[in-house]
């Protein structure tokens, strides 16, 4: 049978809330949005492993790179701000895909494989933040054993999941000072990097876009930044919490995407200004260090006792991004509980702190759970998994960015901004992202891309095509278990419909 958020909301002991849904409306404002949205992307740990390995690519061009990387993400960045104008809406993708394609891609798209890219990225992440805390205690010997690290980063993720599911009056504070430090230590050592003596001068031709060596090269070094990038859209997933929500969402995605490229732009030209491209040595071109720029320049740029506070930075980044996502996770996924497409449980809300209760710790034990399981298959299978995100990014862009052209179609003629806006901009996005999906999907399918692979096939591409066929079988299941979201259609998200066992 079906309720209407009202009795939803008495099932569940929630009281009552002007978005139905039960959350605590008006608690998050600009600066909080701009904040999470930031943390999410876990700036300080992106670049550090990022950066050696675009410049393995293109050399001196990494910022470039860098640059050419945004512009996808610029452009999927106006279609997820007019989308939030008009539907701002927790789920987010899951909606707004659902009313312009309807209910299966809505699901599959919007849904399973945001969820699945977030998944494992919180696998990574936990595991991260743990490596690089014991690290920071002075631990190495625990930092080499695979169960310590693999506790630790259960420890942590128990810790952050109560956070989580106690509300954004903590995480919004707890991130503030969360990305204080790691932006302190980001530009802390930029900028003694570039005051060395030695350093080289930063030259406007590293942001040449035209200098690049043929198109192959490019397009590799583009993808990389793509992952660098990601992640800024989980604070719109707040946006009914927060105040002026079809507004201050959009607005915090437009900030905080222009920051990350400051950020990302200014410690390149640092890295690159200290150390070179040379492929030996401190040089950003050693493939010993590229894994770990940061952490490799560190000691020469600030000593070894400052190298600390850019391994904390590191630890806190991953830590900030980690917390994030059970925020984001937990709201998405309430949204599709809320409108009848997954299970009733994923819709209740804490009686007094107006969180997801249910799904930030389904979240949280979830992640726990396959940071173990993958541990146990094997480390470089966990390591594919982390790369086979790429293509699960570029494909939930892509097509959240063709749904904003298709859902305002109608509107494009009104006037020059709407067709730009809502038109021209978004499907540029959309064109680079599923150029981006195509061209990963290539890459990753040679068994040479990653550490593993199946019969001549790369373990990356089996993963990230894998996951989504998964998810297509999942679907077959969603029908049969909410026949009234995937019969109504579009219409299904347009008002609340929590499906009783």
């Amino acid at each position: 049978m079906t309720m209407n958020p009202t009795d939803a909301g008495h099932r569940t002991g929630t009281p009552p809330s002007a978005t139905g849904k039960g959350l605590r409306p008006g608690s998050v404002g600009l600066a909080a949005a701009v904040a999470l949205g930031l943390s999410s992307v876990a700036p300080a740990y992106s670049i550090a492993v990022t950066l050696g390995l675009v410049t393995l690519v293109v050399g001196h061009l990494a910022p470039a790179a860098l640059l050419l990387g945004f512009v996808p993400i610029l452009l999927t960045a106006f279609a997820f701000r007019e989308l939030n104008r008009q539907m701002p809406d927790c789920g987010t993708t899951f909606v707004w895909t659902t009313r312009a394609f309807g209910p299966v891609t809505g699901w599959l798209t919007g849904g399973w494989v945001v969820q699945v890219a977030t998944l494992i990225a919180m696998t990574a992440l936990s595991q991260v933040g743990a490596t690089y805390l014991l690290q920071v205690l002075g631990l190495h010997t625990l930092e080499q054993n695979t169960a310590a690290v693999t506790a630790t980063a259960v420890l942590l993720l128990a810790a952050l999941t109560a956070v989580a599911r106690r509300g954004l009056q903590i995480a919004a504070p707890l991130q503030y000072v969360l990305l204080g430090l790691q932006l302190t230590a980001l530009f802390g050592f930029g900028a003694a990097a570039l005051l060395r003596h030695h350093a080289a001068t930063p030259s406007p031709a590293w942001l040449n876009p035209l200098a690049f060596g043929g198109f192959g090269p490019c397009a590799q070094a583009v993808l990389l930044c793509l992952f660098i990038y990601w992640g800024w859209d989980a604070l719109i997933t707040v946006n009914e919490e927060t105040s002026d929500s079809d507004r201050v969402p959009g607005r915090a995605v437009l900030i905080s995407t222009f920051v990350l490229l400051g950020t990302y732009l200014f410690t390149a030209f640092a890295a690159i200004g200290f150390a070179g491209t040379a492929g030996t040595g401190l040089g950003l071109g050693n493939p010993a260090g590229a894994t770990d720029v940061l952490a490799t320049l560190a000691p020469a740029v600030l000593g070894t006792a400052l190298a600390k506070a850019v391994q904390l930075a590191i630890c806190l980044s991953a830590l900030s991004a980690l917390l994030t996502s059970l925020i984001s996770s937990s709201r998405a996924t309430l949204s599709m509980a809320s409108h009848g497409a997954l299970p009733p449980a994923f819709a209740r809300i804490h009686p007094r702190h107006r969180t997801p209760a249910f799904g930030t710790v389904f979240f949280g034990a979830t992640t726990a759970v396959l940071l173990v399981l993958l541990q146990l298959l094997s480390p470089r299978f966990l390591g594919d998994a982390i790369l086979s995100v790429g293509l699960l990014i570029a494909g939930y862009y892509g097509t959240t960015a063709l749904a904003c052209v298709w859902h305002f179609r109608t509107q494009l003629r009104d006037s020059p901004r709407d067709l730009l806006m809502k038109g021209v901009l978004p499907l540029l996005g959309a064109i680079m992202m599923l150029a981006a999906f195509a061209r990963s999907a290539h890459d990753m399918y040679a068994p040479a891309y990653g550490s593993t692979s199946f019969h001549g096939v790369g373990g990356v591409f089996l993963l990230g095509i894998g996951s989504i066929a998964l998810g297509a079988a999942a679907v077959l299941t969603a029908r049969a278990r909410f026949p009234r979201f995937f019969r109504e259609g579009r219409s299904a998200v347009a008002q609340l419909t929590i499906t009783e066992d």
